[in-house]
């Protein structure tokens, strides 16, 4: 089994509707909707033509502790206009796709990471969250 490249060049063409100046986002950036949970992106690793990033909700937790939740760390591929969910975490769940290292992922968990994520960005995109380009 392999990746299904239409989704996550899909994923990618989503991802920049939310995000349209991603490619130039530094550090992080935040997109507020009222009445609707900010959303929060936060760049992980930057290299020529690759980003791997974090998109999250955050909730405060009665201990007033910031939660995040869904939390989901995506790899974006500039060149080849892909992008592909890495992990994902929410109160009750931690999966990885790829959980050994150097090796091929988990397609199970792979495919289940990318469905959420295309529906996610869907969501976000109806909602009206866009992400500036942040710092």
């Amino acid at each position: 089994m392999k990746l299904d490249s239409q989704q996550t060049r899909r994923i990618f063409q989503k991802l920049l509707r939310v995000a349209p100046e991603l490619e130039q986002t530094n550090e992080y950036a935040k997109s507020k909707v009222s009445g609707l949970m900010d959303l929060s992106l936060d760049v992980l690793i930057r290299s020529p033509g690759y980003m791997r990033i974090a998109l999250s909700h955050y909730w405060k937790h009665p201990s007033g502790d910031m939660i995040a939740d869904p939390d989901i760390e995506i790899a974006i591929f500039f060149t080849e206009k892909l992008a592909e969910a890495l992990a994902y975490q929410d109160m009750f769940t931690y999966e990885v796709s790829y959980p050994v290292e150097n090796e091929p992922p988990d397609f199970v968990i792979q495919t289940r990471l990318n469905e959420f994520l295309e529906q996610w960005l869907d969501n976000l995109a109806e909602q009206g969250h866009v992400l500036p380009r942040g710092r």
